[in-house]
């Protein structure tokens, strides 16, 4: 018992919680795993160079640990699940229909993955890539 009342006291933030009606404990998902998700979910459109991400990020990687959730944020308000990425194209793809492939991909594999409700997705392009 006391195991369980130490897990119910120290429930981190950043955490989304799922609702289940057979209940048999609690099930939180982290901020940083549904970032993975849409990450990796992007990288998958074709036209997708890299995600972008920030100068620590990049240092980070540099030195041999790899972001998985590199160019992206997520935050809940309310039910709803809101993601912002910042990715690098590939010169010569189209733009919109890319950032709208990359929209479907990610809504449906965060709300297929975990089951939340994602309200929106948006892109900044932040550099074209030449090969």
């Amino acid at each position: 018992m006391e195991n369980v009342e130490y897990r119910e006291n120290n429930i981190e933030a950043g955490t989304h919680r799922l609702e289940n009606e057979e209940k048999f404990g609690e099930v939180r998902i982290a901020d940083e795993v549904v970032a993975i998700i849409a990450g990796l979910a992007a990288s998958e459109i074709e036209g997708v160079a890299s995600m972008a991400g920030n100068v620590t990020r990049d240092i980070i990687e540099r030195l041999g640990r790899r972001s998985l959730a590199k160019g992206v944020r997520v935050t809940m308000e309310g039910d709803a699940v809101y993601v912002r990425l910042a990715i690098n194209i590939q010169y010569g793809y189209n733009v919109p229909t890319t950032c709208a492939k990359i929209q479907e991909r990610v809504k449906a594999a965060i709300e297929t993955m975990t089951g939340l409700e994602v309200a929106e997705v948006n892109i900044k392009i932040v550099n074209v890539e030449m090969e």
